[in-house]
């Protein structure tokens, strides 16, 4: 949209501003036999509200309002496409011929409304595009884009893009990895620090420096081809200030705080309990949800109605586009609660057997259970959402592995962060992992110590829920000792010119990156096929001895998993695991490829984890 704004002319103090550009008409196009067959068509050009706008006649299609608001530049659509219409090409015709405009409508692939999101199968392997690889030299810079590449700076764009994930997906495949969640790959035409996304200036453009909308599609269907899905990271709350909107808003209601930022006034507070808090002030409510992160990110009003239909349709969109088997959503309680309801109802009525998961930043379950499908809230809440991100887990176990063992430190913080699943009512659809793009990594927050980094993530990877691993994890990157976003994003080894380490290749690694690599290459393959880490119930044991034990357990397959603290090697009388364990059982140790008849004890190595495998189905 941004490559439609020409120029601003002049602008009086009491009238909106007059921008001159070609129409924009978004989305682009929809598609014949969707359950959400009534949609909102927003027209944005000069004056268009002036102007008499009609569709010519369309069997199954129906133009059933034309909205306009107090500003003269937009107008919204409102078509209801019924069972009869087939694939083609709707006219719209305007008092000015030259804002004619076609919509097609198109033709859905097979069995898209059944397609199947993520599940507690999959590992999601979580990329940064921009400091990932660099596929295409060609769109480091582009002339249009207010930003150019600066690969020596740490908040700088430095040239990953989408040809670059697309090179890399024999080696994701390889690695085990079954899911993308790349960060938003939208247009970010902001003049600095645009290469994290989160700034939005387009939201139905892919950045012209990561390639491509044809590109992004072309990604998911050859990451479908070696077995993965491909997840969209979308931001509901807020978008750039160098977007559109800002200078020329379609209603006057669309930015909240009449679009002004005033710092120490609407800022958000950040609090998000006052959202489940039954005593919270309305005035604290709203300081949460429509404050504003900072000055570069508006913040979007979503009571908003046409807001609101466009960022739903805007989902839908990008789903049938791309092909998406899931969807993660930012700073997601930050927007309005009853919109969330709507947006997430919207989506699973579509696709019924589709995955999102919100992003709850808190340690508090009570909190993040709050918002997944299916829990009865004490306010009466309803939400669709599928799937939330532990938080808990991630930081119970970094103080596990940092802390030393006592009756309320060290393992019993993992024991008690798992207790409080009676919260929700979902637990196999939980997402869990170590780190992500906003925190340090977990090699670097557990003292760059190989031994604790493989037993977080052997845990994370055999405990109940969805896997989710930031890229890099399994070659040991590291941000020490800087806390800044863009080490924490550091350049992924062998994805630009003059590296001289490739994880790509294992060209210049280390002893213990190879190591690590190999252990989690190991973990994602086992995850792959294990039908106990799938759907197994968790039952777990609480420590003793510097150990926690734990089991997943299905019809077919028993996974038993000991993590051991201790500085040496540890002989485990393991008969309080009986309920679990059949005698004379043989297992199959994950990491030695060995087989062992269990019985009274096992061997447990020295700060380790040791994962065995009993098929009970033989």
């Amino acid at each position: 949209m941004m490559q439609l704004l020409k120029k601003l002319l002049l602008v009086s103090a009491c009238t909106l501003p007059t921008i001159s550009y070609a129409i924009d008409v978004e989305p682009a196009n929809w598609w014949v036999g969707m359950n959400k067959n009534t949609i909102t068509i927003m027209v944005h050009e000069q004056n268009i509200a002036n102007e008499q706008i009609k569709l010519a006649k369309y069997n199954g299609v129906k133009l059933n309002k034309v909205t306009r608001t107090d500003n003269p530049n937009y107008v919204f659509l409102n078509i209801t496409i019924t069972d009869a219409a087939k694939a083609g090409t709707l006219e719209f015709n305007s008092s000015e011929t030259s804002n004619n405009f076609e919509f097609p409508l198109l033709k859905r692939d097979k069995n898209s409304a059944q397609r199947q999101g993520f599940t507690s199968a999959d590992t999601l392997y979580l990329i940064n595009p921009d400091r990932f690889a660099n596929g295409d030299k060609q769109n480091d810079s582009v002339p249009s884009m207010l930003e150019a590449a600066d690969p020596s700076t740490k908040g700088g764009r430095h040239g990953g893009d989408i040809q670059g994930v697309i090179n890399a997906l024999p080696y994701l495949n390889n690695l085990g990895v079954t899911q993308l969640w790349l960060t938003p790959v939208l247009e970010n035409n902001m003049p600095n620090y645009s290469y994290h996304g989160y700034a939005i200036t387009d939201f139905y453009k892919v950045d012209p420096r990561m390639g491509s909308n044809q590109l992004y599609k072309t990604l998911s269907v050859k990451a479908k081809e070696q077995g993965i899905g491909l997840v969209m990271d979308m931001v509901l709350n807020h978008f750039g200030s160098e977007h559109t909107w800002v200078n020329d808003k379609p209603t006057k209601d669309w930015i909240n705080f009449n679009g002004e930022f005033k710092k120490g006034k609407n800022a958000t507070s950040h609090a998000r309990q006052t959202i489940q808090d039954p005593h919270a002030s309305e005035y604290d409510k709203r300081q949460f949800n429509d404050g504003w992160f900072v000055e570069t990110m508006p913040d979007l009003n979503q009571r908003q109605p046409l807001l609101s239909e466009y960022l739903i349709q805007n989902a839908i969109w990008w789903i049938e586009y791309a092909d998406l088997s899931g969807i993660r959503v930012d700073t997601y309680s930050y927007s309005d609660k009853a919109f969330l309801s709507d947006w997430t109802k919207a989506i699973m009525q579509e696709y019924p057997n589709f995955n999102i998961v919100g992003e709850e930043w808190t340690s508090n379950p009570a909190i993040a259970s709050y918002w997944q499908r299916g829990k009865h809230n004490q306010d009466g809440y309803t939400s669709s959402l599928p799937s939330v991100m532990d938080f808990s887990l991630q930081e119970s176990v970094i103080q596990a592995l940092n802390e030393e063992e006592s009756w309320n430190t060290g393992w019993v913080k993992v024991c008690e962060s798992l207790a409080n699943d009676f919260l929700y009512p979902d637990t196999n659809n939980i997402m869990v992992f170590a780190d992500n793009h906003d925190m340090s990594r977990v090699y670097t927050e557990l003292g760059q110590d190989v031994a604790k980094t493989k037993m977080a993530m052997t845990l994370l990877l055999t405990t109940r829920g969805i896997a989710q691993m930031y890229y890099g994890t399994e070659v040991l990157l590291d941000n020490t000792p800087s806390k800044d976003h863009g080490d924490i994003r550091i350049d992924f080894p062998g994805g630009f010119k003059g590296q001289t380490r490739n994880a790509f290749t294992g060209e210049g690694l280390t002893k213990q990156q190879k190591v690590m690599h190999n252990t989690i290459s190991t973990l994602l393959n086992f995850r792959k096929s294990s039908p106990a880490l799938d759907k197994g119930k968790l039952v777990h044991f609480t420590p003793q001895q510097g150990v926690y034990s734990y089991a997943r357990v299905s019809d077919e397959q028993t996974v038993l998993v000991f993590m051991n603290k201790n500085t040496k090697e540890l002989t485990k009388n393991i008969e309080y695991m009986q309920e679990v364990i059949p005698k004379n059982t043989k297992a199959l140790n994950l990491f030695t490829h060995k087989i062992q008849v269990l019985g009274n004890t096992v061997a447990l190595p020295a700060m380790s984890a040791t994962v065995l495998i009993i098929n009970t189905s033989q």
